[in-house]
């Protein structure tokens, strides 16, 4: 009778060892401590629902990317994308009341991701303002913006945006060392010849102009992420023919004309979940 009890001792003690090794440990189990950084496309300004726990003035939506990474990976989120973002705010305050955007990063964050760079000194989105307007001076035709303006804007992105970039980075690993960062390019606003000039107002001649200083603002990025050991996601090739050009349920990106976002020449829903599943996969979530 001992002997039998032994062994039934020693089969549970064995059957419990391997249940006990089967089980994820508690830390296996807690949710990945994510701080999603950055500007309108990150943020997904002007997508509905806004997200109730956003200052009003940030336009932030619960339909941007972040929180479809942190729907699909139960991810605990903290989100502090900010329409009009530019990487000073990173340190400093964007508005009153709204802190700099690093005060949410932790030394125990284990994931932050961002779009940024593309407000700083108000370089890309003066490209387009102007280049719509110089569109619509010549209704369309020649170059007109590409004339006037040159190589003004990749210069400013080259010599201001870029170190910019860098130092944003590097501030954002040295308050979370241990994460993993990563920096998402913009997806493509217009074609790559062919414009549509009754949704974008830019010249025949300017959307290659205006596409080669979004390829610009990307490199730039794509470089800052390089020197400071920062994960890329190209967002190039997959946003290829998304762009603002293209039809409802194609586009990722919304029109200035004939559009369905408040918020015009920015990423809709569509193009939020695109940029997630882009991001998860660069990454290795999911």
């Amino acid at each position: 009778m001992s002997r039998t009890l032994a062994v039934v001792l020693a089969a549970a003690a064995v059957l419990g060892g391997t249940v006990a090794s089967a089980l994820p440990s508690t830390a296996a189990t807690s949710p990945l401590r994510y701080v999603a950084l950055g500007d309108s496309y990150s943020a997904a300004s002007g997508v509905l629902p806004p997200d109730p726990t956003a200052p009003p003035s940030c336009l932030r939506s619960t339909r941007n990317y972040p929180h479809v990474i942190a729907g699909a990976t139960h991810a605990q989120l903290t989100d502090v994308t900010c329409g009009a973002a530019q990487t000073k705010d990173y340190a400093g305050a964007q508005y009153p009341g709204v802190a700099p955007q690093l005060d949410a990063v932790r030394p125990d964050t284990q994931l932050v991701t961002m779009t940024i760079g593309g407000n700083d000194n108000n370089t890309f989105i003066n490209a387009i303002t102007r280049c719509g307007a110089a569109g619509l001076s010549t209704l369309g035709t020649g170059s007109p913006c590409r004339d006037r303006y040159g190589s003004s804007f990749v210069d400013d992105i080259r010599t201001s945006t870029y170190p910019a970039l860098v130092r944003a980075l590097s501030a954002v690993r040295a308050k979370a060392p241990g994460a993993r960062v990563a920096i998402l390019g913009y997806p493509w606003i217009l074609p790559e010849r062919q414009g549509c000039f009754d949704r974008m107002p830019i010249a025949t001649g300017d959307v290659p102009y205006l596409r080669g200083i979004e390829t610009t603002l990307n490199d730039a990025v794509r470089r800052a992420a390089a020197a400071t050991g920062v994960t890329y996601v190209d967002l190039s090739a997959v946003s290829e023919g998304h762009d603002a050009c293209q039809a409802i349920g194609v586009r990722w990106v919304e029109p200035v004309l004939q559009g369905t976002n408040p918020v015009i020449v920015h990423p809709n829903a569509l193009g939020e979940s695109r940029m997630a599943t882009q991001t998860m996969r660069v990454l290795g979530l999911g």
